[in-house]
């Protein structure tokens, strides 16, 4: 996936000595939940919209510069760290910065969730399966052995839900009957939590994944 592709510049970076009624002004005019800010062409962070309406008017961003947030991507990092940041800083806006750090723009959060609705464990036909064993007893060479030698297309799989000593892995499976895949890693003592045959339980994470993005956009 060409992430930088996604790179968006509509939205100008703000200046630290800008004036906060400034900010408010354009938050309400935008949807983000985060504004870029700049000193003299060097990006310094980002700054909240909740952050912005706490401040007087009359001041400026230099004034509150300690509520300034220095995250942000460079535009070699994959996708899923990409989503990861977004989620760990709680925003819809991701600042891109080259290896010198100059600031490049931004990703949209709408985007990247697009980008995930085009994988393979959304687009391509298969089966998905719930299993779960203990968090030292797993690996997940173990776990793509398994399907593999059912003749079966491992289309991905990630932790769902580690609770105390157990760990739940999601797999999107291709090409086989999950019957047999689950009498497999019932051998080798994997609990079946969840099989869904063909795309029924995918089709539940396209609806929720669309409703999100209708929730994005709002």
């Amino acid at each position: 996936m060409q992430l930088q592709d996604f790179v968006i510049n509509d939205v100008k970076p703000l200046s630290i000595t800008d004036k906060i009624s400034d900010v408010q002004l354009l938050f309400n005019q935008l949807t983000y939940s985060h504004i870029p800010v700049q000193n003299n062409g060097i990006y310094l962070g980002c700054i909240s919209e909740a952050d912005a309406y706490c401040f007087e008017k009359a001041k400026s961003i230099s004034d509150c510069n300690y509520a300034i947030e220095g995250f942000y991507v460079r535009p070699t990092t994959n996708w899923l760290d990409v989503l990861e940041a977004f989620a760990q800083n709680d925003t819809n806006i991701m600042p891109v910065l080259d290896e010198k750090n100059k600031y490049l723009g931004y990703y949209e959060l709408n985007d990247i969730i697009h980008l995930f609705n085009e994988t393979p464990f959304f687009s391509e036909p298969g089966g998905i399966l719930i299993v779960e064993k203990g968090i030292h007893d797993y690996s997940f060479s173990e776990v793509s052995q398994i399907v593999e030698s059912n003749d079966a297309k491992l289309l991905g799989a990630f932790i769902s839900k580690m609770d105390g000593d157990l760990a739940q892995i999601t797999l999107k499976i291709g090409n086989a009957s999950l019957n047999e895949v689950i009498q497999t890693f019932r051998r080798y003592s994997y609990n079946i939590i969840s099989g869904h045959e063909e795309d029924s339980y995918i089709e539940s994470l396209k609806e929720r994944s669309q409703y999100l993005d209708k929730y994005l956009n709002m």
